[in-house]
């Protein structure tokens, strides 16, 4: 962090910001790894992350960073999400996630403070910055479901009727945190309403959550929507979700698409 000149008697430390992050990540950049990070988030045309950037920054890297950084502006952290690289916006959300944690820390919550980040976010979802499947995974379930785990849910319900694919993952994955907490019904109710979006993300979410139910949760919920709904899901969604289930079981689902 740079230093300003003193003031009464001593150096005062520089609120960070978005270049010094820029600065930090690029010190573990490897041309390598960001040869195989845009085969795997498939930035080729066409694909979904087509034309993301990469610097080949490997995720322990950048939460390291993040965690230097922990008290980075949130116009710095827009700055951020602004940016073409992958892994200055994943920085910038995971600070974004310790600055909810901290705010919302039960002998100092600041409801005042989680609003303007969950706003914050939002509107960064909204307009495409948080816009590949580890961007919402490493985030949706820290700002998003804790912020309505004790709220009305109609928000998620809104993100799931959207065409985009990054709004709909939020949406969904938002409610891990509801799974956590032993509360399985504003997954079976999403779910019920995707079961027609084929994208093979939207799939793969669908599919993780619902395992997680039963998991995590109670099996016979996620039996149970099974029963209703098997027929009706993309095999991608079903694989996943009947992952743990006994093989016989696991058949019988899959015979009745």
């Amino acid at each position: 962090m740079r230093e300003i000149p003193p003031t009464l008697g001593g150096f005062v430390s520089e609120l960070p910001v978005a270049a010094d992050v820029r600065a930090a990540l690029a010190m573990h950049a490897d041309p390598a790894d960001a040869e195989h990070l845009r085969r795997f988030f498939k930035t080729g045309p066409g694909e979904y992350g087509e034309g993301d950037v990469f610097l080949g920054v490997r995720v322990p890297a950048t939460r390291k960073v993040a965690k230097q950084f922990a008290t980075l502006p949130l116009d710095q952290i827009g700055e951020l999400l602004d940016s073409p690289v992958h892994e200055e916006r994943l920085a910038a959300l995971l600070i974004l996630n310790a600055r909810f944690a901290a705010a919302s820390k039960p002998r100092t919550r600041d409801d005042d403070a989680r609003a303007r980040i969950v706003e914050f976010y939002l509107a960064a979802v909204r307009r495409g910055r948080v816009n590949n499947w580890d961007l919402v995974d490493a985030s949706a379930e820290h700002i998003i479901g804790p912020w309505l785990l004790d709220r009305d849910r109609t928000l998620l319900f809104e993100l799931a009727r959207r065409d985009s694919l990054w709004e709909r993952r939020v949406a969904l994955l938002s409610t891990f945190t509801f799974i956590k907490a032993g509360d399985p019904s504003t997954t079976l109710e999403l779910a019920a309403t995707l079961l027609d979006d084929r994208r093979d993300l939207i799939q793969k979410a669908l599919g993780w959550m619902l395992r997680e139910v039963g998991k995590r949760v109670d099996r016979t919920a996620l039996t149970g929507f099974l029963d209703t709904n098997a027929a009706a899901m993309g095999r991608t969604a079903l694989s996943y979700a009947t992952e743990h289930l006994p093989p016989d079981q696991r058949a019988a689902y899959r015979a009745m698409r």
